[in-house]
């Protein structure tokens, strides 16, 4: 990604409109007259013109196109898509938080395409956002970490900020602010619930490898099963992805198996939950009486079937990304930070006989 470097401070800047006229050998004012769409039709020099735009990366200047009429400040969160309630939960918190400090929020979707997060990337740059908050399970593998060093530099050298939410850090060479919540232990903690009630037969319903969010908690229900000396079963952990269809598909074919060989469920999330809920109804099986049923997120359907679920801070995970990176007085420096999770207790959970009903249900939480 080419940059010129001032003399005075070897600080890089942005390349100017008077840099890809150079580099398309002809004047300012024909690039300024392409780019803006009233260029008369030449392909020839409009070829060369944007040939010159891709290979310098360059960014027309947005605020400076705005003078003659003041540009709201503004910060933008792509999400994969606004009907998942866990994006939309997010996006109101990075609205709120974004209202508070007089700023406008953008919001665009990429369907989960990474050509079309770098298209939002590119066009939230030239819009001038001061923060671009990205949202969403990934698999962070060597091609996700290089894009993402790439768009923390483009966003920081044209004085914006990537923040990564609800994703893992990249290290302090990569300028972006991360926020995520704790998966790990919250998964742990619920998985911990059920074996407080006797429970040792748990299916795990959604794991997904290499996906950051379902590995890190059937890393927690693991951890959980090793603290209380309970034999990890590898054929109790059911892949899928995180949708309510999944949850009713993964159930089904566990039951359509053979006997039933477990007594509860974690479901990777509230939306899995409902759909093996779904499931399990339509074989006569009742919840907690027959199996009980933990879930992840505390979002709907999670309060409306009475599911015990570990609860996201989602609001304040949008809250604090928009905090933290219009607080930054460095754009592009790292920052991290890590929300707690805690769980609801529901009726979704059965002590087994023998257990102490204290055992399951938690005494209240202090304050």
């Amino acid at each position: 990604m080419p940059r010129r470097v001032t003399p005075a401070d070897g600080r890089p800047r942005p390349p100017t409109i008077r840099d890809v006229a150079a580099r398309a050998g002809v004047s300012a004012a024909t690039v300024s007259r392409i780019l803006s769409g009233t260029y008369p039709n030449a392909p020839a020099t409009r070829g060369k013109v944007m040939r010159a735009v891709r290979e310098l990366d360059y960014v027309a200047n947005a605020h400076a196109r705005g003078l003659a009429g003041a540009r709201p400040r503004s910060v933008a969160i792509v999400v994969n898509s606004v009907t998942s309630p866990h994006y939309a939960h997010v996006a109101q918190g990075v609205q709120e938080e974004a209202a508070r400090a007089g700023r406008l929020c953008v919001v665009g979707t990429t369907g989960g395409d990474p050509e079309r997060e770098l298209d939002m990337i590119h066009l939230m740059r030239e819009e001038g956002v001061e923060a671009v908050i990205l949202v969403g399970n990934v698999i962070a593998d060597a091609a996700y970490r290089e894009r993402m060093a790439g768009y923390a530099r483009a966003l920081a050298v044209a004085g914006s900020q990537l923040v990564l939410c609800g994703r893992p850090p990249m290290g302090p060479e990569v300028p972006a602010v991360v926020v995520e919540y704790d998966n790990t232990a919250g998964a742990r903690a619920v998985t911990g619930h059920l074996l407080s009630a006797g429970h040792r037969r748990i299916l795990f319903l959604g794991r997904r490898p290499g996906y950051t969010t379902p590995e890190s908690r059937v890393a927690g229900y693991r951890a959980a099963l090793d603290a209380h000396r309970v034999p990890h079963d590898p054929g109790l952990e059911v892949g899928g992805t995180m949708e309510r269809h999944e949850g009713c598909r993964m159930m089904r074919e566990r039951l359509d198996a053979g006997p039933r060989d477990f007594t509860a469920v974690f479901a990777a999330n509230d939306q899995i939950a409902a759909g093996a809920r779904a499931a399990l109804r339509a074989e006569g099986l009742r919840i907690p009486e027959d199996v009980s049923m933990v879930g992840f997120d505390d979002l709907p359907p999670a309060a409306d079937i009475d599911l015990t679920t570990v609860h996201v801070p989602h609001k304040e995970l949008g809250h604090t990304a928009v905090r933290l990176a219009l607080e930054n007085e460095t754009p592009g420096t790292a920052r991290h930070a890590v929300l707690g999770t805690h769980i609801i207790v529901r009726d979704s959970v059965r002590p087994l006989p023998g257990e102490p009903p204290e055992a399951v249900r938690p005494p209240p939480r202090a304050g």
